[in-house]
This record gives C-alpha cells, sequence and structure tokens, in this order.
C-alpha cells in the first residue's frame, strides 16, 4: 500500500481516538496530521496518543486558524489524501470547502441537518468523496439499520417490509432523579436533537414530525428504557427506504423519567426565549458530566410474509468501555470513533466520489472490518 497521509480536524476525543487507531492499524504506513485552534488540545491530544502505542506513530501537529487555511495548513493540505472532520457540526462546511479545494476526500460525524444540506450541494460532481455522518447515530446505526433489512428477505420467508427502527442511547451507569440522565460527552447539540424536527416514514411515505412526541417503552436484554423521536439519526434512510417500508424512524433511548423531566423543563421556557439555548442552559445547569459510561443500541427490520405472520430480524449491542492499546477509552468515544475510522479503511480501498451516504455503504464490508468489529463485537 502507499503511505496514507490523513488530515484530522480537531484534537478532541474523537479526533484523538480516531488518530488511535488508525494509527495502531496501519503503523509506519501511514501519517496523521492533528489540527486545531488550540494549540495545548493538540499536545494534550498527541501525548494521550503516544501513552497508548508500542511504536512511535507519525503524528503531527497544525495550528487551525479560525477560518480558511494558514500557508503551513496549504502546504500540509496539498499532501494529504483524506480529511475527517471531528469539529463541532456548525464548523462542517467551512471544512468541506477546504476539502474540496484540496480535492481530499472528506467524511464527518455531525448530525446537523442544515449543514448536512450544504455539504451535499458542495460535494456535488467532486472528484473525491465526501462521506456525511458516520459515527454512531448517525452513522453506525444506519448501516446496521439498513443490513438487518437486506438480511430480512435473505433469511426469513419475507415479501413485504413493515417497519424499520433505529434506537440508540449514550448514557451513565449510574444516575438519579430529577433529570434521570448524564452528559457522557459534550453536551452541545443534545438541546437541538430534542427540539428540531425529525424526519420519517410513515405510511411509506417520508414525513417531517415534531421530535419528542412519539414516546415508548423497551425492554433490551431484559432491561427498561424509553425511547423519543430525536433529530438527525435516521441520516437519508428516509429517502432511501421511502414507498420501501411502511414506517421507519430513529429514537434516542433513555432512562425512564428523563423525558418527562424535558417536557416539564420545556413548558417553563417563555416563548419569547430561544428554546434550544435555553434548554441547553438549564441542562448543563442540573445535569452533571460522568466518566462511567455505556451504549446501548438496538435496530430491526420487520415484514409480514404471504399469510400475514409478522417476522422480526433484530440485532442490539451493549458497549462499555473498550480498551485500544493501553487506553481505555469511553463507550460514545469509541462506537464513535470506530465508524469513522471503518469509513476511512473503505474511502482508501475503493474508488468514491461526490456525495456518499449511509445507504451506499456496503453493510457487510462495513460491519466486517477491523475497526467495527473490534469495538462492537467487544460486548457482545
Amino acid at each position: 500500500m502507499k503511505p496514507i497521509k490523513i488530515f484530522i480536524a480537531g484534537s478532541g476525543g474523537i479526533g484523538r481516538a480516531v488518530a488511535l487507531m488508525l494509527s495502531d492499524y496501519y503503523k509506519d504506513q501511514i501519517t496523521v496530521y492533528i489540527g486545531d485552534s488550540n494549540a495545548k488540545a493538540c499536545e494534550n491530544a498527541l501525548k494521550w496518543i503516544l501513552s497508548g502505542l508500542d511504536f512511535k506513530p507519525m503524528i503531527s501537529l497544525v495550528k487551525m486558524p479560525g477560518q480558511g487555511a494558514s500557508e503551513e495548513m496549504t502546504t500540509i493540505l496539498k499532501s494529504c489524501h483524506i480529511m475527517l472532520d471531528c469539529l463541532p457540526g456548525t464548523q462542517a462546511p467551512r471544512i468541506a470547502r477546504l476539502a474540496r479545494q484540496f480535492h481530499l476526500h472528506y467524511i464527518n460525524l455531525t448530525e446537523y441537518v442544515k449543514e448536512t444540506n450544504e455539504i451535499i450541494e458542495l460535494a456535488q460532481g467532486a472528484d473525491s468523496a465526501f462521506v456525511l455522518q458516520t459515527g454512531l447515530a448517525p452513522g453506525f446505526i444506519n448501516v446496521l439499520a439498513n443490513k438487518l433489512y437486506e438480511d430480512l428477505f435473505k433469511e426469513y420467508p419475507v415479501e413485504k417490509a413493515d417497519k424499520l427502527i433505529m434506537r440508540v442511547g449514550a448514557l451513565p451507569l449510574n444516575t438519579r432523579d430529577p433529570h434521570f440522565y448524564g452528559f457522557t460527552w459534550s453536551p452541545v447539540g443534545v438541546a437541538t436533537e430534542y427540539l428540531e424536527d425529525c424526519v420519517v416514514i410513515r405510511n411509506g411515505q417520508k414525513t417531517i414530525v415534531p421530535a419528542l412526541t412519539s414516546r415508548e417503552t423497551l425492554i433490551i436484554d431484559g432491561f427498561q428504557f424509553e425511547a423519543d423521536l430525536t433529530s438527525g439519526g435516521a441520516a437519508d434512510l428516509p429517502d432511501y427506504f421511502q414507498d420501501k417500508v411502511k414506517e421507519l424512524d430513529y429514537k434516542t433511548l433513555r432512562y425512564p423519567g428523563h423525558y418527562d423531566w424535558v417536557t416539564i423543563v420545556n413548558s417553563t421556557i417563555p416563548a419569547n426565549r430561544d428554546k434550544i439555548e435555553e434548554l441547553q442552559r438549564i441542562m448543563l445547569e442540573n445535569i452533571p458530566m460522568v466518566e462511567e459510561d455505556f451504549v446501548l443500541i438496538y435496530s430491526a427490520a420487520q415484514g409480514r410474509d404471504k399469510n400475514n405472520t409478522i417476522w422480526l430480524n433484530e440485532k442490539s449491542y451493549w458497549i462499555n468501555q473498550v480498551n485500544w492499546g493501553k487506553i481505555k477509552l469511553k463507550a460514545i468515544q469509541a462506537s464513535t470513533a470506530a465508524p469513522m475510522a471503518e469509513i476511512s479503511r473503505l474511502v482508501l480501498e475503493e474508488n468514491w466520489q461526490g456525495p456518499i451516504f449511509q445507504s451506499q455503504i456496503n453493510p457487510h464490508k462495513f460491519m466486517e472490518g477491523p475497526f467495527v468489529k473490534k469495538v462492537y463485537n467487544s460486548g457482545n
């Protein structure tokens, strides 16, 4: 294999975890550039990565400007193959424009809908791939759902599909009333997911519905959880599965009691205030950050045979913290970074161009890849 050069924008928890995974897998075949506007954060990321490996990876640090690209960054980007965007979702169009300018493959994580649509337009006709929403949700959950749908027709006597269900929760091991929650990762975006509209399929047609309007109770691996609609997690599947299934949606899993608390809090926010900003402020004032976490995933494809008998093809994952080298990754960190690393591998091996959506990713190649298998099979 030819030497690989990858630029990672963002030195936070996901950026450094992806750098760790790719450096460990490709060894001396890869050079990783980690860019951030915060030089100290870059230095901490490098120390963290070095502490987890038995060899010295080829990693360089780059100070990123607030806008555009510096002379140093321009020189580096001209030599790279892939841009991994691990910055907040609001920065995604800016980083995607740099990728397009320097003919780099671009891979991101964000669930933000407006920014995703902007990048889709930007990526039209590109000679490189723009792979969108490659984390946990959106990301892994959508590829898993697509696989379950395909296998439903291969493994069961099904003639038509009824439902495609996607459920994901990043949760603390312990919690308490009244909120029954703890931030296991960056709290930025949680309020947005709770209040922005959601894209679903109802009666075979793509439609828009308000978030937190379809609560349900689930028993997964013997434990009870609640789930409700949140924005962004369905990725492009409502477009892809329109007319193929009667019902499709993505919901976020929470401990019982959490959504009741959110509903009460929302009702106290005055109509003249920014609902998202106010909800985020209230959550930050009342909900702690926690280190001990787990990720729970459930997905199912449901169909019927010629006798109208219901068949269900389902899969659940319960992911705890994952050892990678000498480092123990948080569950949310590992389960988000591994899909992005897997997509990076597939982009290097296959000739992808233009916008690439979750529905276009070969689910079997993805699920059998080294990064996904190591993380998602760790506790299953």
